[in-house]
């Protein structure tokens, strides 16, 4: 998701346009932690990976939170995979696959 593809601001409910504005600055932390790293990186830096992994919770938390109006103006995101990799990521916590963090930080939270 980019600014650009919200839809124009008076259409959205302002709890909406907050949570969009917390997706999309974690998104863009998520770029900022991965800039010259690769996913070696994960297994050796604990506190990149906690990073990226809060960051991606962040996400998905102000995603499961949008409105159903706002959620079907955006059908390009796909809502039901953002949350459901917050859910794993909490509720899994001592099970979380480095490889599907690093693809979602380089695939999934790109501007």
């Amino acid at each position: 998701m980019t600014k650009s593809s919200i839809p124009p601001r008076c259409s959205i409910p302002p709890p909406d346009i907050e949570r969009l504005r917390h997706i999309i600055l974690s998104a863009e932390r998520v770029e900022r932690f991965i800039a010259g790293r690769t996913r070696a990186d994960l297994e050796t830096d604990e506190q990149l990976t906690l990073a990226i992994v809060k960051s991606i919770e962040i996400v998905g938390e102000a995603a499961a939170r949008i409105g159903t109006k706002v959620r079907a103006d955006l059908p390009e995101i796909p809502w039901p995979k953002v949350v459901g990799m917050r859910n794993h990521l909490i509720h899994s916590y001592f099970d979380i696959d480095n490889d599907r963090v690093w693809d979602t930080a380089t695939e999934d939270c790109r501007n």
